[in-house]
């Protein structure tokens, strides 16, 4: 009889540890538990909203069940989305505009939202271009928010935040950026496709930047002449070398007459509708139809692309390997 009591007991204490580890799993869950954000630089026009858009939604779907929060990094523009937000007739008239653009927050506050509702490993994902000045800030916060060192290590706010590589690549052995120029090079052929049988040589606009190198622009221009022989490619870019008087230039020794003018920026957003194809005298359009070369602009952002808005969604994916989770 004694034995079988004890034997009793012991069932009881096996299912207690069991559902005393299950208790311990169940608080250590939330911890394991895996976030995006889709750093965007951010656009106030509602016309180019379809490239943000279409990249988070290309995102989500190759990660079901991990959710992807949109962040704008530019502060100007986010106050003026804080300024809609406030006039209450602004999404009864925008329809199309959906509430987290209205109500979107900066990397930070997203990353914080995140943090306040568990979740331990974070990829901050960012849809620039290049590495340039907007990428380092970014990349700033991240590095700034993962030396958090708490005192005790259970009280620590995140396993790990990670962040993603624009896309073009950054510096490092383990993605080497010119297979990054490649794959983008790779996705353009559309582009080309349309300069050529418009007879039209192609010029791509970019954003640059003053602060950091722009080369890894003219390689992709390099890239994109090797890739598409017989094809006429040029970059120039609002910040930057490569600028529009270096484009000025070959377009006058090759003796261009015709142009196709397209963004090479995730959304077509101010800069492309104003400092590529506005009407005003400073814009690249009007400054080349001022030299008599005749011009067609394609108002149409990276983002809206499919295949681009998947270069993004394979670079978490790769940092999420990269880091064993």
């Amino acid at each position: 009889m004694r034995l079988k009591k004890m034997s009793h007991n012991a069932v009881w204490l096996l299912v207690a540890l069991f559902l005393a580890l299950g208790a311990m799993n169940a608080q250590a869950a939330p911890a394991e538990k895996k976030a995006v954000v889709l750093a965007v630089f951010g656009t106030s026009h509602e016309s180019g909203l379809p490239g943000i858009l279409n990249i988070r939604d290309q995102v989500q779907a190759s990660l079901p069940g991990i959710p992807v929060r949109l962040a704008f990094t530019s502060n100007i523009i986010r106050r003026i989305w804080q300024e809609r937000r406030k006039d209450p007739a602004y999404a009864g008239q925008h329809p199309e505009v959906p509430a987290e653009i209205i109500n979107v927050k900066g990397p930070l506050a997203a990353i914080a939202d995140l943090q306040d509702e568990g979740y331990g490993y974070i990829v901050v994902q960012p849809t620039h271009i290049s590495s340039g000045e907007e990428f380092a800030d970014l990349a700033a916060y991240v590095q700034g928010l993962n030396s958090i060192k708490t005192v005790k290590k259970r009280n620590m706010p995140f396993k790990k935040i990670l962040i993603g590589r624009p896309a073009l690549g950054t510096h490092g052995i383990e993605h080497e950026y010119r297979h990054d120029i490649a794959q983008v090079a790779a996705l353009l052929a559309p582009d080309v496709e349309m300069a050529q049988k418009a007879g039209r040589t192609l010029v791509y606009f970019a954003h640059g930047n003053e602060h950091y190198s722009t080369g890894v622009y003219l390689e992709f221009e390099q890239v994109m002449r090797k890739r598409y022989p017989g094809a006429r490619i040029y970059v120039a870019m609002v910040e930057g070398f490569p600028d529009n008087d270096r484009l000025f230039t070959e377009l006058k020794a090759d003796k261009t007459r015709k142009v196709l003018l397209k963004p090479f920026m995730t959304v077509a957003g101010d800069h492309a509708k104003n400092d590529m194809a506005g009407s005003e005298p400073d814009s690249l359009k009007s400054q080349l139809e001022a030299k008599g070369i005749n011009v067609a602009a394609s108002l149409v952002g990276l983002g809206e692309s499919d295949g681009f808005a998947a270069i993004f969604a394979q670079h978490i994916k790769d940092a999420m390997n990269d880091e064993g989770i």
